[in-house]
């Protein structure tokens, strides 16, 4: 292909809207142009990168057994409320809802599990059908509230998702052990370093969920890991060992209340009263579907949200507000005091102050709190759960080695739903006694510009992208240095043909640019390869091979450039780079 009969515009300036590093490469490489936001238009260079990633999902999903189908992306709203998701997604706000002419409700699926479960249904019932794995790789939408970073998180995107069904658990084992091996063939053969991590199933559901998460200091997500063991988690998910206490061999003192006028937040009370933020007991109020519950951490800590969530069997969590905390404990915000929490209230605290004494806590009221609180001999606790959010050297909950934090972007999710779908949508099949049971399933997602996007995010440098050979739009830039000189133009030319006979893919630049403009732009685009044809080594007969990720470069004879091209190309595949 040639840049003067395609459809390409780079620019210098950096977008707008843009935050995330691959979000700023692709819109200036003219890869991605944006329609509104959380809405790209992929123009056909973008479009290119796009395709190969989504070409090598589809190859080792075929490897893998699965069958790909396709159902629609609009759905009708009796499949969403069989499964019980359309009132629950409606709540989150990430489902696109629409009415017909009649009045009908219908979504814009973010996921297909009503549909294919559907399926499956209509047509398995007997336990010699199983297991089967269905997939598609569809157009998806999700309402987000705050779209950002470009392909990374949008309204629109294109994803894989898989489906396994099974007669048992120990199918479904084997069916996510299958699924997990062919993601880790996809990233490897994206040139991807990632790493699986425990993760929550948030609102899919399921009992065990896993994260494939690509490395890379730009990510959105933190992954907590251990080096020693090699547990790993991304932050909702991740626990901690015991870590050291404050209060750890000593013997508990009288409780007392101190005066602290207008110290309600944690470092003034530290600051005035000269203690560390370890000493001291959080009260944090939240409202729920079930009403006011208070968490009980230690004062150096926070509170992971979904950790809390999932102690307190709640689906709606949020802070109350500093109205609602004074009505439901008698005390402001800051000053709360968990021996002073009144009957009925539920208080759950983390292992975090499990055995706390000598504490400082709130006093129940403004402008007070309390020095030697001992946690189980003056307050309440109606249950115990883990919820404080690991930190980098905290104890890993395995080995008790220091964790450590990384940063990451989430490209596929894998989970044992089990039968959360198949029960509610009555999805049976006889066993050989003809007895009925619900089928027992997995889901499965990678999103396919996510991928693409965070190879960008993972492989750049200050001049662009570095594609991995096997994502790169075109593996080789071909490079006319003098496009007006007529020696020049018929060799590059000449060249062009002879790669493109040889099955290479090729982008030749033959604009009448000078060499330094179409250098900037075959290393913003991230091409693997350059290829420079003119200038002094081209009166010598040669031309010049220069590889993108280390800019070195050698110059061949060009009757030998077909061959020594070969060769690099052959380099970059064998190190997925």
């Amino acid at each position: 292909m040639r840049w003067s009969k395609y459809f390409l515009q780079t620019v210098r300036e950096i977008p707008g809207d843009a935050e995330a590093v691959s979000h700023v490469l692709l819109a200036r490489a003219g890869m991605v142009r944006r329609l509104a936001a959380g809405m790209y238009a992929l123009t056909p260079m973008g479009l290119r990168a796009h395709r190969k990633t989504e070409a090598i999902v589809r190859k080792e999903m075929d490897r893998s057994g699965a069958l790909e189908l396709e159902v629609p992306i609009l759905q009708p709203r009796e499949l969403w409320e069989e499964s019980g998701r359309w009132g629950r997604y409606a709540s989150e706000e990430i489902l696109f809802h629409l009415k017909d002419r009649k009045g009908s409700d219908y979504c814009l699926a973010p996921t297909a599990e009503e549909a294919v479960v559907s399926l499956v249904r209509a047509g398995v019932t007997s336990y010699r059908q199983l297991p089967v794995t269905l997939y598609q790789i569809r157009t998806k939408f999700r309402d987000e509230i705050r779209p950002r970073f470009g392909l990374m998180r949008g309204r629109e995107f294109l994803m894989y998702d898989g489906y396994t069904f099974d007669a048992d658990a120990e199918g479904l084992d084997r069916s996510y052990r299958t699924q997990d091996a062919a993601y880790r063939r996809i990233f490897e053969r994206c040139g991807l370093e990632f790493t699986v991590v425990e993760a929550d199933s948030g609102a899919i559901g399921g009992s065990q969920s896993e994260e494939f998460m690509v490395l890379a200091e730009t990510g959105e997500d933190a992954v907590v890991r251990c080096a020693a063991c090699g547990y790993a988690a991304n932050l909702e998910k991740a626990e901690a060992g015991r870590r050291k206490n404050p209060w750890d061999e000593e013997t508990a003192i009288k409780l007392e209340e101190v005066s602290t006028p207008g110290k309600g937040g944690i470092a003034d009370v530290v600051q005035f009263l000269g203690i560390t933020a370890s000493r001291m007991i959080k009260c944090l109020v939240y409202e729920t579907e079930r009403g006011f519950a208070v968490a009980l951490v230690r004062g150096d800590l926070d509170v992971n949200e979904v950790a809390l969530r999932h102690a307190l069997g709640v689906e709606h969590l949020a802070l109350a507000s500093e109205e609602k905390v004074e009505k439901a404990t008698g005390a402001p915000v800051g000053y709360v005091g968990p021996h002073r929490i009144a009957a009925g209230l539920r208080v759950i605290a983390d292992e975090s102050v499990r055995g706390a004494v000598n504490a400082v806590t709130g006093a129940g009221r403004r402008d007070y709190h309390v020095i030697g609180f001992a946690l189980e001999r003056d307050a309440r606790v109606t249950e115990w759960g883990s919820f404080a959010k690991a930190r980098a050297g905290d104890p890993c909950p395995r080995c008790g080695k220091p964790l450590d934090l990384a940063r990451g972007i989430e490209v596929g999710h894998i989970f044992k739903l089990g039968t959360k779908y198949s029960s509610a949508m009555r999805c049976e099949f006889t066993d050989e006694k003809g007895e009925s049971h619900p089928v027992v399933m997995g889901t499965y997602g990678i999103g396919i510009g996510r991928t693409m996007a965070a190879a960008v995010e993972q492989h750049h440098d200050a001049d662009g992208i570095l594609w991995p050979l096997a994502l790169a739009p075109f593996e080789i830039a071909l490079v006319s240095l003098n496009a007006s000189d007529e020696g020049t133009r018929r060799e590059a030319d000449s060249l062009y043909e002879e790669l493109a006979v040889a099955g290479l893919e090729v982008f030749y630049d033959d604009r009448d640019e000078r060499p330094g403009v179409k250098f900037k732009d075959a290393d913003l685009l991230g091409f693997p390869i350059r290829v420079n044809v003119g200038g002094r080594a081209l009166k010598e007969g040669k031309i010049e091979i220069v590889k993108r990720r280390d800019k070195s470069a050698r110059a061949v004879p060009r009757a030998e450039a077909l061959a020594a091209i070969r060769v690099v190309r052959d380099e970059l595949a064998g190190s997925r780079s």
